[in-house]
């Protein structure tokens, strides 16, 4: 059985790739809330480590790095999300403000859109 596949041709705003590398997980909830409330209907999710950690703990000709590091948790949540609007990044932003969450305080992680020209995928959910 062949799935059938459908390419999103926007009209509107411009489509964007929403990527966000959160450090801090108790935010991690709540800022799947705030998507879903923003009006992003769909993300893929994992787990993600930074380089300067993984060099410090798995390379061993970088073992120095670990007093840099600080040690402990170094895991890290990614979240990509197509936004089928540039507004909508302007309301999760909102949103974030709102409920106390600052990308720009140190540990928090990062946040970032990159254009997107065009879509394919499955008309099917799963």
């Amino acid at each position: 059985m062949q799935k059938k596949l459908k390419e999103i041709k926007h009209i509107g705003g411009k489509m964007e790739l929403l990527i966000v590398i959160l450090n801090k997980e108790e935010y991690f909830e709540r800022i799947l809330s705030i998507l879903v409330e923003a009006g992003v209907s769909g993300a893929t999710i994992f787990e993600s480590e930074g380089m300067g950690h993984f060099l410090a703990y798995e390379v061993p000709i970088f073992a120095g790095l670990r007093q840099l590091m600080g040690g402990g948790k170094s895991e890290s949540r990614t979240i990509m999300a197509v936004l089928e609007d540039e507004k909508i990044f302007k309301n999760i932003t909102r949103l974030l403000n709102e409920d106390g969450i600052d990308f720009t305080k140190s540990g928090v992680g990062i946040m970032m859109t990159v254009p997107v020209n065009k879509v394919k995928k499955s008309s099917e959910r799963g």
